[in-house]
């Protein structure tokens, strides 16, 4: 405790990140072995990563340090950008830190638009920064030197309009991140509006439709300006080996993708039919509920259905969660514990 005071001010109005539940602490907790459990409460892809990821990632090199090298050009082909516009990190996260560290300092300010994902507001306390919650895209505050923009976005599912992205591109000085980590799940992409607008940055991931949430590496393109001075800031070798060989091996097997992807979206309309969700693009629904999600969310624990109470994300409310789209079985499972949990 003597050395208490040496801690950044910045830390003092840091709310941590709220991973949820583990699978092992609901095993401990409830007494339900790990296969019985019906994770829904990340956005994980049910299906995994193509056997090409898992090859790839057994014979990564491990003796030595990791060029990114080979992932930044599969991830421009991949999208069909200049590879100069491509930038990397440890997950899309990792990314997020690095750009906030460009732009966020004490005294700046950062327009988040909410509901959304609150990790944007983590690292821009950390960086000493002011976060600015609203809801109206539209009406971005002036003098924010960075506007996050989630599309499809977490937790609602919705998608932005093309109009709206344009405005607030159009009618801010700030700098924009555009993540669209479930475009994938939308079949919308903003990736090559970054060679038009210069204060453009465009956030992909290979956690979700990839199903590569375990390996940690995500992806962006940027401005030329803006890849010189992240790759000033972002470590080095701040992605593993292993990471980048599976990136690589994901990004050119998109039929594997394609194929997960085809499979959740199409249960996904099938399961908002059976429930007050809102429209989602996404891997995930925002679903309305009768009872307070806090106590809704633990009484599907207790029977091994993990899903996201959204009551303590800003912007949202105590009658909402988010629900993974998993696979038929899981759903289903899911479906009925839901119906009981909302009679009790």
């Amino acid at each position: 405790m003597v050395y208490r005071h040496l801690l950044v001010d910045a830390l003092q109005s840091v709310t941590p990140d709220d991973p949820g539940i583990s699978l092992m602490d609901i095993e401990r907790l409830y007494g339900i072995p790990a296969e019985r459990i019906v994770f829904l409460s990340r956005n994980e892809n049910p299906y995994g990563p193509s056997p090409e990821v898992i090859r790839a990632v057994s014979r990564a090199d491990l003796r030595r340090y990791p060029s990114q090298d080979e992932f930044l050009s599969a991830a421009a082909e991949y999208l069909g950008v200049s590879e100069d516009l491509v930038i990397a990190g440890a997950g899309l996260d990792g990314i997020i830190d690095s750009v906030s560290r460009l732009f966020l300092e004490k005294g700046r300010s950062v327009f988040i638009p909410v509901p959304t994902y609150t990790y944007y507001e983590l690292a821009a306390r950390l960086c000493g920064a002011t976060p600015v919650l609203g809801h109206d895209l539209r009406n971005v505050p002036k003098g924010v030197t960075l506007t996050f923009i989630c599309s499809p976005n977490n937790p609602t599912g919705g998608l932005i309009d093309d109009e709206v992205i344009r405005e607030v591109l159009e009618g801010t000085n700030s700098v924009v991140f555009l993540d669209e980590a479930y475009a994938e799940f939308a079949g919308v992409s903003h990736a090559d509006w970054v060679e038009r607008y210069e204060n453009l940055i465009v956030g992909r991931t290979l956690s979700k439709a990839f199903g590569l949430a375990g390996l940690r590496i995500g992806y962006a393109v940027a401005p030329e300006w803006v890849v010189e001075q992240y790759n000033r800031a972002a470590p080095s070798f701040g992605i593993s080996a292993p990471a980048i060989a599976g990136g690589v091996a994901a990004l050119r097997d998109t039929d594997h993708m394609r194929s997960a992807v085809k499979k959740i979206v199409a249960e996904r309309e099938r399961v908002a039919g059976s429930l007050r969700a809102h429209p989602s693009h996404a891997n995930f629904l925002y679903v309305e509920t009768s009872r307070e999600s806090s106590a809704l969310v633990d009484d599907l624990l207790k029977e091994g259905i993990s899903v996201k109470d959204c009551s303590g994300i800003p912007g949202s409310d105590n009658h909402h969660i988010r629900v993974t789209i998993g696979t038929p079985e899981q759903n289903d499972a899911f479906l009925e514990t839901y119906r009981r949990a909302e009679e009790f």
